[in-house]
């Protein structure tokens, strides 16, 4: 399934979370702190306010965002106000 933004929406790809140990324990996935960074799979049409490409590693809003979920990806769909930095 291919997801296109509309407007000034950007398809992040949410990184995956890695299993945290600490010492010998497992630190369940309910308890672990989500990451809030991805990377830009798909951009919308509003060229004038969207800042950010395809291909950029970017930081957003801890609630921001729609989740989907596509071809195995979960990705999060956010306005452009909800980018907060790109990573580099």
């Amino acid at each position: 399934m291919k997801i296109k933004p509309l407007a000034d929406r950007v398809l992040i790809k949410m990184e995956t979370e890695d299993t945290q140990k600490v010492g010998s324990l497992f630190i369940p996935q309910t308890a672990q702190e989500k990451t809030n960074t991805g990377v830009v799979a798909e951009i919308g049409d509003d060229k004038d306010v969207i800042t950010v490409k395809v291909g950029d590693k970017v930081m957003y809003d801890k609630y921001a965002g729609t989740k989907l979920e596509a071809d195995g990806n979960e990705y999060l769909l956010v306005r452009i106000a909800d980018v907060l930095a790109v990573v580099e």
